[in-house]
């Protein structure tokens, strides 16, 4: 099986404190990937690194063969990138955000601007293409993330937390893009720590927890005969009751 995405043992700590251990997993081409774990498992860590925005301390990620830190520039080539909570230029609109990242891609000018109004239309941003993105809802900002990171073709993305904060309605239409990109034979590494959406939407996923993957393989086995939220829960050695006797104040 081809891979599109490989961590090789990524390790990163923070003032003495491991945040990723030896993490490696294999994200096969043309599959949605789901990295699930609770706050604080190592997630948005991993994707940082495998999206060359943070230096790992061990290990490598390698994109369709590019390692990102040895051969950055091929490498960054090939994805696109929406790290949860990175700050846009949001003093542009967004209309002039999706020329701007065009134009750092080198893009040639007519295509920037066919791609970037059929993604804003789309992605039901079109009435919101001259307002500026610092007015923007945590919603819609996702939404402008999105469309900066696939706005150059790319065959892997690589998407932070994408569903934060999005409505429902919106969810779907996110959904339904991202499907349409993995038809196309484009390859989604997603984090998320919401089960339902990762069982419904990830074909494979990886339980982190911290900093190590529990499990990874196509989301059926690693469910197990469960639904992906008894499994997680199983694996994190979450009991049933974790509140005891506890809290006995707020009882009416």
């Amino acid at each position: 099986m081809q891979h599109a995405v490989v961590f090789d043992g990524l390790s990163k700590a923070f003032g003495g404190r491991v945040a990723v251990d030896r993490l490696s997993l294999q994200i096969p081409v043309g599959s949605v990937y789901g990295v699930l774990g609770p706050n604080g498992a190592g997630k948005t860590t991993s994707m940082l690194m495998a999206s060359g925005l943070l230096r790992p301390d061990a290990g490598r990620v390698q994109v369709l063969g590019h390692d990102v830190w040895a051969d950055p520039v091929a490498a960054k080539a090939l994805f696109g990138v929406a790290p949860d909570g990175l700050r846009l230029f949001d003093s542009l609109s967004a209309q002039e955000l999706l020329r701007f990242v065009g134009e750092l891609r080198s893009m040639p000018g007519p295509v920037i601007a066919e791609r970037a109004a059929e993604l804003l239309h789309v992605l039901g941003l079109a009435d919101a293409a001259n307002v500026v993105v610092a007015d923007f809802s945590a919603g819609m900002t996702k939404k402008i993330g999105l469309a900066c990171a696939m706005l150059h073709a790319p065959r892997v993305l690589i998407l932070d937390e994408p569903f934060e904060s999005v409505d429902p309605v919106s969810a779907q239409t996110m959904r339904a893009v991202i499907a349409r990109y993995v038809a196309g034979g484009g390859t989604v590494v997603m984090s998320s720590h919401v089960m339902e959406l990762v069982e419904a939407v990830c074909d494979h996923v990886a339980v982190i927890v911290g900093g190590r993957a529990l499990a990874a393989g196509r989301t059926s086995d690693v469910q197990g005969g469960m639904s992906l939220h008894e499994r997680f829960l199983q694996l994190a050695g979450v009991g049933v009751d974790e509140l005891g006797s506890g809290l006995q104040w707020l009882q009416s």
